[in-house]
């Protein structure tokens, strides 16, 4: 009997510990299943406005970068009219005994009085010159062989002869000079001068010159280098353009952001002081970002940079709010009238006042300007409802088909006022709460206003960093929500856009630069992943015997205007630390799947892995055939990923 029962036992142990090693071995296993539906006429129309970019003067983004402007404070504006002599970061070329320079307000230009003297003290002044020198934005880059094209205001007490040129930071080493003479009656007042220099050798640590030898008083203002060549010749750096149309973006939502805002509204971004002339606009000092722009890239510059680029224009104007200060909507009619008068110079006639002012700039026909956002986050400060209202009620008169966008969320609860679009921002510090976020428009009501997810990302310094796979595989969970409720969402765009490295005041940034190069964060390759949703197919699918909480998936139907064909494109994001099995399944696809079809794979060995200017392709797209080619395929989607499927008929 003893003996017996011990049997009974160990037999019964025994079957217990095969049943769950087997149970084990069975849940390894576990496939899950993605099913697609392709046939025809299942899927509905994804917006082709869905996926665009969202430019903020932050992070140097623009002054400094997008820009192609070398001076940095090239009016001697950036101290403030009040504080005179500073000149930061101009530096004086010579010794205090040779040359004494200082601001005045003297300039010919109304709104931007300060201008530089410059006393030359020397009889004998050294061969290479005194004067001042500009360092530009962390060094200027002045590559061997290109042209950049030096303007600037001189009025001088006797003849001019000066020496305009590039050298080396480190050693003074002339890259590129020209000289500029001429006769005392010529510059006894103020006179716009003009040379092109061509580099002899490359340097990205250069700072430009402005020397004499020839002793006497001469005043200095607006000095400008550009490089010849920019995008388009509209003055865009080519290669931060590049980045951008690589992401085909659908719209370009600009200037900001709390740009528009300002800390208070002295220092808030006016689009009437950003038109014109250049070396006439005022400039201002971003108190938000804390720096000083000379708003060169203005309102003209954004609507042009979005028809460039081939992408819908969003103009954000400010509606009498600051992060500190508001407009009581009593008063709040100049404001209005202001935005009445930007879409003018967008949009009107040349003949009409403000579209004069564009057409003397170049630009004879209009801009198409169909969408404006009414301020920014300022949903909820006391006088927004009624600005709002004021703003919205004076443009749905007068344009009647422009986009009114709210700043007001209502993926929760309905606007208690009229709009068009609303604004919805989500900045998560956990990859599980952006990835979560894919199903915050599920049950959001469908007959009112449309969503416009204008900026995004995950933050914080524990997962995002300086912009990790771990947070870009999180967002491309969240964008393949976007995908699955684009019948509600109809914009969305990351935000920040760009970043110079030597001045990070947000992380992570999409694009990364310096003055003489670029990377694209996993953000930013994440984003290049979803480029050809805009105008798609939205398909049925169903995830199926998975962790929906880690993997998220999307199937579009594609066309390629190249050959007029068209293919399936599935994305699946998985967030999780474990490689996912995965069975897809078509229905409707038809019986062959062509061999050119690809599979393209963003991850890396860490989650926390980043780019780098010393490694900026660690983590990028990587492409190779599919090899399994039927409509039930079995597929290996890697831990903390995004795979995206494109497979052609």
């Amino acid at each position: 009997m003893t003996s017996s029962k011990a049997s009974c036992s160990f037999l019964r142990i025994y079957l217990i510990i095969v049943s769950c090693l087997a149970f084990q071995c069975n849940a390894d296993d576990q496939i899950s299943t993605l099913f697609v539906n392709a046939s025809h006429g299942s899927g509905r129309p994804i917006p082709n406005t869905l996926f665009g970019i969202f430019f903020e003067e932050i992070n140097h983004a623009g002054t400094g970068g997008l820009w192609a402007e070398l001076v940095n404070n090239r009016g001697f504006e950036a101290g403030g009219r009040q504080f005179l002599s500073n000149i930061d970061p101009w530096t004086i070329v010579g010794t205090e005994s040779s040359v004494l320079v200082q601001t005045e307000l003297s300039s010919c230009f109304e709104h931007n009085k300060v201008a530089l003297r410059i006393d030359v003290l020397c009889d004998k002044c050294p061969s290479h010159g005194v004067g001042i020198s500009n360092p530009g934005f962390w060094g200027m880059n002045i590559v061997k062989g290109k042209k950049y094209k030096v303007v600037f205001f001189v009025r001088s007490i006797g003849a001019l002869d000066m020496t305009i040129s590039f050298r080396k930071a480190q050693d003074g080493e002339i890259l590129a000079s020209s000289n500029v003479k001429d006769s005392a009656l010529e510059v006894s007042n103020w006179k716009r001068m003009e040379t092109t220099l061509e580099a002899t050798a490359s340097s990205f640590n250069s700072n430009l010159a402005l020397t004499t030898t020839q002793k006497g008083k001469i005043w200095l203002d607006q000095i400008s280098a550009m490089p010849v060549n920019t995008f388009k010749g509209h003055g865009f750096r080519s290669d931060l353009v590049e980045m951008m149309l690589q992401l085909k973006p659908a719209f370009l939502r600009f200037p900001g952001g709390c740009f528009v805002e300002g800390k208070t509204l002295r220092n808030a971004f006016r689009w009437k002081d950003s038109v014109g002339p250049w070396e006439q606009r005022p400039g201002h000092f971003g108190d938000v970002w804390n720096y000083w722009t000379d708003d060169a890239l203005g309102y003209f510059e954004g609507l042009q940079l979005a028809e460039d680029i081939g992408a819908a224009p969003v103009w954000v104007f400010n509606n009498g709010i600051s992060h500190t200060d508001e407009i009581d909507t009593r008063v709040i009619a100049p404001f209005v009238q202001e935005a009445l008068d930007g879409i003018e110079f967008a949009r009107g006639k040349a003949t009409s006042t403000w579209g004069s002012l564009r057409a003397s700039m170049g630009h004879p026909e209009p801009f198409n300007l169909k969408y404006v956002g009414v301020g920014n986050e300022d949903c909820g400060k006391l006088n927004y409802h009624g600005n709002y209202l004021a703003f919205y009620n004076a443009i749905r008169r007068v344009y009647p088909d422009i986009q009114i966008i709210s700043n007001c969320d209502a993926s929760l609860k309905p606007l208690d006022h009229p709009a068009d679009l609303y604004d919805y921002h989500t900045y998560p510090f956990e990859a599980q709460r952006m990835f979560s976020n894919a199903r915050v428009f599920d049950k959001t009501p469908r007959n009112g206003p449309k969503a416009f997810v204008s900026e995004y990302a995950l933050i914080g310094e524990k997962q995002a960093k300086q912009g990790t796979l771990l947070g870009a595989v999180s967002e491309a969970g969240f964008l393949i929500g976007l995908e699955t409720n684009s019948d509600h969402v109809v914009m969305a765009s990351y935000a920040p856009l760009f970043v110079n490295a030597h001045d990070r005041m947000w992380n992570p940034d999409a694009i990364v630069f310096d003055n003489n190069q670029a990377y694209g964060t996993p953000s930013y390759w994440v984003q290049y992943m979803f480029r050809e949703s805009n105008g798609a197919i939205f398909l049925n699918s169903q995830l199926r015997n998975t962790d929906l909480n880690s993997v998220a998936a999307s199937a579009i139907l594609c066309h390629n205007p190249q050959n007029n064909s068209t293919y399936l494109k599935i994305k699946i994001a998985n967030i999780g630390n474990n490689k996912v099995k995965l069975k897809i399944s078509l229905d409707g696809f038809g019986s062959k799947i062509g061999t050119a079809s690809t599979k393209t794979v963003l991850t890396s060995k860490n989650a926390l892995d980043e780019n780098s200017f010393l490694d900026p392709k660690k983590i990028t797209p990587q492409q190779s055939q599919l090899k399994s080619l039927s409509n039930e395929m079995n597929v290996i989607i890697p831990p903390v990923s995004l795979t995206v499927f494109d497979m052609l008929r």
